[in-house]
């Protein structure tokens, strides 16, 4: 039987374990990222491996996320995050150099390699051949030292397309059509390949649009063949000797197959709350629109800009519309703004922000009470853009143009002239270029510097490290969640916050406030206790925050209906119990202050399943862990760190 592109490439890595879906494995990193969000905590973690330098092929920090210099904390953490990374051999990629994922694709990705961030859309580097997972900073700086990355061998999903997207009609529309087929918890414990002879008619860019969205369906990795289009891309940036051909063998087995034809697609939305809520766009537009963001790491390559810069070329948005444009890396601002593509964006009426994450993570641009954005992102959390009352929907980069044209959501067929004599004529050339201008002089190379000394400013506190699983755990059920909750809402990570990512004290004050205000409160009074949550807990973000802060609050065990993957791995990283109901009917029976107790906790953990007693309402039941024999053996000891500490004295 021939293998596919997901299985070449983990065969490639193996360190450990059989390729047996659902079978605990490890492989072998080449590259890893971290960005300023996830990087102190990241590099914190790593300086107390003690281990000098790190041992991948390629390590990238990369500071995107919070450029926003308000305070002394944020240029503190910047200042923190250079120096100990350079100090460590670790490339450092500055602020204004742009968007962690849309610089690795153009300077760093290469086909066949693996790529772990600390970041959740490290996938987007699939759209280059790479098996490229998120995961949390304690995972990537294990990562960073040399140890191997474990994970459960992930059924594959195959994504076969055919045909080309006709004019207005987008990658991003691909990547939401899929996300309404298999829905945000359809890629958990999936890889999603892409095949089909179709795959040929979309540039990397456009391929790297749907592999970055592949976070929002939960999946571990999405990935692309590498061909011709992908060397083509390479040679632009001057690294054709990164290129080597990938594609699954003729004979390659899924689990499931989706057809795709791109020709029969329209353009689609995403509605408030969630990215699989899509519907086509014509069935909701005439909606009022507010504000419209182009950019993201979703949405902000050169071919991006192009197309939006080709639809404003001659037109203006509507009166009462805000048009902010987000280019992804400065590389990208250089190239508009040497060819007049800059000008025809700003003459349209567009507000051009830093390269960097911005409006995407709540950093700016939050529209106004109960305002509807329209957004080339790829998430629409409830409050991410840090409004609570606005309405914020997903689409392309064509739709949004056309939506702050129109001045209200509108189909941009209905809007542009897409006929070959029409804005668009000539529409298959926009965006290609056979050699990008580098310029990599924001980029810091470590080999150029030696004898630095690491600087930690004031915000800069000691993370929070687990102690070992104790006999008996116990305490009181501290809120009872829905499902889908998301990270966003565990630890917020808006401008308000951003500037104490390193200071976990101050952080747990706004743990799951968006849900309940009086959460944070409750926890310290009762000593910590357990959370109870519905399907998907965790989604999201890869932030470790989201376990880091539990961790401070005492928080003992999650006990689910279901977990994200990365949050799952964050809170066994850390000694949390990710407890899953065996009969989710039991959710319905804890109430809020009810009190559990896990007697014998060390052997029930070690065994995968446990026996929880509601000591309020006088009955038990079970739940299960659904981790290999070593990770359950991590929660005993408290953590991964804990974990590694015992193996070195043994």
């Amino acid at each position: 039987m021939g293998l596919n592109l997901t299985q070449k490439i983990i065969k490639e890595h193996l360190v450990s374990g059989k390729m047996k879906t659902g079978e605990e494995i490890s492989i072998r990193i080449d590259q890893t990222l971290t960005q300023d969000s996830t990087g102190t905590m990241a590099y914190l973690q790593f300086e107390a491996m003690n281990i000098p330098r790190v041992k991948t092929k390629k390590s990238v920090a990369y500071i995107d996320h919070n450029t926003l210099q308000s305070g002394f904390e944020n240029a503190d953490d910047h200042e923190y995050i250079r120096s100990v990374a350079l100090s460590k051999g670790i490339t450092v990629s500055r602020p204004g150099n742009g968007i962690c994922h849309q610089v690795h694709l153009e300077r760093f990705g290469a086909p066949g390699m693996t790529l772990l961030g600390s970041d959740s859309h490290t996938p987007t580097g699939g759209g280059l051949g790479m098996l490229a997972i998120g995961a949390g900073g304690l995972d990537v700086a294990v990562a960073m030292g040399g140890g191997a990355y474990f994970l459960n061998m992930p059924e594959v999903i195959e994504v076969r397309l055919r045909g080309k997207l006709r004019p207005l009609c987008a990658a991003k529309d691909v990547i939401l059509k899929v996300l309404s087929i298999l829905t945000v918890k359809g890629g958990v414990g999936r890889v999603v390949e892409y095949t089909g002879e179709g795959v040929k008619n979309l540039t990397v860019p456009e391929r790297a649009t749907i592999t970055n969205m592949g976070a929002e369906l939960g999946a571990t990795a999405s990935v692309f063949p590498a061909d011709a289009v992908t060397k083509a891309f390479l040679k632009a940036e001057g690294r054709e000797t990164d290129f080597r051909p990938l594609k699954a063998d003729a004979s390659a087995k899924y689990a499931r197959t989706v057809e795709l034809d791109l020709s029969g697609l329209e353009p689609l939305a995403a509605l408030p709350h969630s990215p699989d809520n899509v519907k086509a766009v014509r069935d909701v537009q005439s909606v009022k629109v507010d504000q419209v963001c182009i950019g993201s790491c979703t949405n902000s390559s050169f071919l991006d800009m192009m197309r939006a810069a080709a639809l404003l070329k001659g037109r203006r948005i509507a009166p009462g519309v805000s048009f902010t444009v987000s280019p992804g890396s400065r590389q990208v601002l250089t190239a508009l703004a040497r060819n007049g593509a800059l000008a025809a964006i700003l003459d349209g009426g567009a507000r051009i922000l830093e390269c960097a994450c911005g409006p995407c993570i709540g950093m700016g641009q939050s529209p106004r009470s109960d305002a509807v954005s329209v957004r080339s992102f790829n998430r629409n959390f409830y409050g991410r853009s840090g409004t609570k009352s606005a309405e914020v929907y997903l689409t392309s980069v064509e739709t949004a143009v056309a939506c702050a044209v129109a001045g209200k959501i509108a189909d941009p067929r209905d809007v542009f002239d897409a006929t070959e004599n029409g804005v668009l004529a000539g529409w298959e050339k926009i965006g290609k270029i056979s050699k990008f201008e580098i310029n990599d002089n924001l980029i810091a190379d470590p080999r150029e510097y030696s004898d630095v000394q690491i600087t930690r400013g004031p915000n800069i506190q000691p993370f929070p490290v687990n102690t070992a699983l104790a006999g008996i755990v116990e305490g009181r059920t501290l809120i009872v969640l829905p499902d889908n909750i998301t990270t966003d809402h565990i630890m917020p990570s808006d401008s308000k916050l951003l500037p104490y990512r390193s200071n976990i004290p101050y952080l747990s004050e706004y743990c799951l406030t968006p849900v309940d205000p009086e959460f944070p409160k409750r926890a310290k009074a009762e000593n910590g206790g357990f959370i109870v949550a519905g399907e998907n807990y965790g989604q999201g973000s890869s932030r470790e925050h989201a376990a880091l802060v539990p961790l401070y609050l005492k928080i003992k065990a999650v006990i689910a209906k279901s977990f994200a993957r990365i949050h799952m791995d964050n809170l066994i990283n850390n000694g949390i119990l990710p407890l899953i109901f065996e009969d989710p009917a039991d959710y319905s029976r804890i109430a809020k202050g009810d009190e559990l107790r896990i007697a014998s906790a060390p052997g029930q953990v070690k065994s995968g399943r446990v026996k929880i007693e509601n000591v309020t309402a006088g009955y038990a039941f079970a739940a299960a862990i659904l981790a290999p024999d070593r990770k359950r053996e991590m929660l005993v000891a408290g953590g991964l760190l804990n974990f590694a500490k015992l193996k070195t004295e043994n």
